[in-house]
């Protein structure tokens, strides 16, 4: 018996009048405790989570979106309480995901587990990220702080073996892809409602808005607003509730890249007529960020795609390319000085490579782990995804990252001509690896993808890698039935 029926047989039972009573009485009781304790908006976000909990236990897919949810719109959320550590509200809806998947197999829902090509690769590279965890302790020990992060580490990669096992069809892919469209629109309206208030109209009342959320573990106080190089006579960046530029950037950068192909299907999954729309607000989102890496990695993407795919996006992007130089020209200089190395932001990278090498240089294979380098001289840190893997999991860490992408990318490129023959299902498709191309375009000069301090863009991260995994697999079953028929 699962959770749900556990559930039906109370509330239809003789005495669910009594069952209905006493949850109105414990609901009422922890409202107005969390009320008089933490305020109305604790007491509101803990009857939401609630009711969300409720609903997440009848449907896997309200797992996937209330997870989606976290990421876009509350990712450095946590509960005002502590346990030993303070649990994050992304902690518990992935939590509450895997719960459910662990019954569905437990109640014999799920009979058959899916491993897929990229499963070995994947098991390996935990296996390896175990081992460097393991290795680091012998000159920094296990702190809560390490092990919880290190912990959420584990846990958002192996949610790549859970989204291969449970999105089996193409309707609850597109469904969950849709979800993840949605909430990073929803993002980048209100970053920009931000900025404008901010920009236009009283910095102090988003400053005041903002530090709000504190109660939720997040910032507060005049930094919540960011600008370049911290300096407000510089262009303000648009932050939404992502804390950083960059990680806003880096969600919008995915998100655009998944649905920018729907553009070129009769039959996208969000009408054409809010699609349009919903583009141009993360478009324009995106800009406002100023996020360089983010910009250059989804156009790289979309320049994939274009080449490979839909010739008629080259349009699109050249006509995209001359509206920024147009209307933005600063954000146009501000990204040629990075390219140009000219500007201190782009020199302060420059820094952390070097120091990064000379860790990777005296700890080649296994790295120093994921509590800090045993060196004084020295620290972990890179504003590079690909050498911040180095340093903590040394290059047999790397090569293990690098194994697992190319097979996703190897099986992508065998699998091109067969999702020509899902012409329902190829543009999501297409959308799913130009998203990680982008992410992996981005990860050369931002951490994100792996980083013990952002969980929630780690989360996103392997969420994409098992969908494209899931939406190669779908294609391949459909092409198989078609050659059997």
């Amino acid at each position: 018996m699962n959770s749900q029926d556990i559930l039906y047989r109370i509330f239809t039972s003789r005495h669910r009048w009594l069952a209905t009573l006493a949850l109105c009485a414990a609901l009422a009781a922890g409202a107005g405790y969390l009320l008089a304790e933490f305020g109305a908006l604790i007491a509101i976000v803990g009857l939401v989570g609630l009711f969300l909990g409720l609903w997440m236990l009848r449907d896997i897919e309200a797992a996937y979106w209330v997870v989606i949810g976290v990421v876009c719109l509350l990712p450095f959320a946590s509960f005002p309480f502590s346990i030993g550590f303070t649990p994050t509200l992304l902690d518990a809806a992935l939590g509450a995901l895997f719960l459910i998947w662990v019954l569905q197999i437990a109640t014999g829902a799920q009979r058959e587990l899916v491993g897929t090509a990229l499963g070995l690769p994947v098991a390996v590279f935990m296996l390896l990220a175990i081992g460097s965890f393991i290795f680091g302790l012998s000159h920094a020990p296990a702190t809560s702080y390490v092990l919880r992060h290190f912990g959420e580490i584990l846990l958002s990669v192996g949610l790549f073996f859970l989204v291969v096992n449970t999105v089996r069809d193409a309707d609850r892919l597109k469904r969950i892809a849709r979800a993840l469209i949605l909430c990073a629109f929803a993002a980048a309206a209100l970053g920009i409602l931000l900025y404008v208030v901010a920009a236009y109209i009283s910095d102090d009342l988003i400053i005041s808005a903002l530090s709000k959320l504190a109660r939720l573990g997040y910032p507060a106080g005049p930094g919540v607003l960011r600008y370049i190089r911290d300096d407000p006579e510089l262009p303000m960046r648009a932050t939404s509730t992502s804390v950083d530029p960059n990680v806003l950037g880096s969600l919008l950068n995915l998100a655009l890249g998944i649905a920018v192909p729907q553009l070129f299907t009769p039959r996208p999954f969000i009408r054409r007529r809010y699609l349009i729309p919903i583009l141009g607000v993360m478009a324009l989102c995106l800009g406002l960020t100023i996020s360089r890496g983010s910009l250059v990695g989804l156009g790289v993407a979309l320049c994939v795609v274009a080449t490979l795919r839909y010739r008629k996006l080259w349009l699109l992007l050249l006509a995209a390319a001359a509206l920024l130089l147009l209307l933005a020209p600063g954000h146009v200089a501000h990204l040629l000085e990075g390219f140009q190395g000219q500007d201190l932001a782009t020199q302060m990278r420059f820094g952390e490579y070097k120091d990064a090498l000379i860790l990777i240089g005296r700890y080649p294979w296994l790295g120093v782990g994921f509590g800090g380098s045993p060196d004084i001289d020295t620290y972990v840190g890179v504003a590079n995804v690909y050498l911040l893997i180095a340093e903590m999991m040394g290059l047999v860490g790397l090569t293990g990252f690098f194994v697992v992408m190319g097979v996703l990318f190897a099986r992508f490129w065998r699998a091109r001509a067969l999702a020509a023959t899902v012409p329902e299902l190829e543009p999501l498709w297409w959308g799913l690896h130009a998203a990680l191309i982008g992410a992996l375009m981005g990860g050369v000069v931002d951490h994100y993808f792996f980083n013990l301090d952002f969980h929630h863009s780690v989360t996103l991260f392997w969420l994409l890698v098992g969908l494209a995994t899931a939406a190669t697999e779908i294609i391949q079953q459909r092409a198989e039935k078609n050659t059997e028929s």
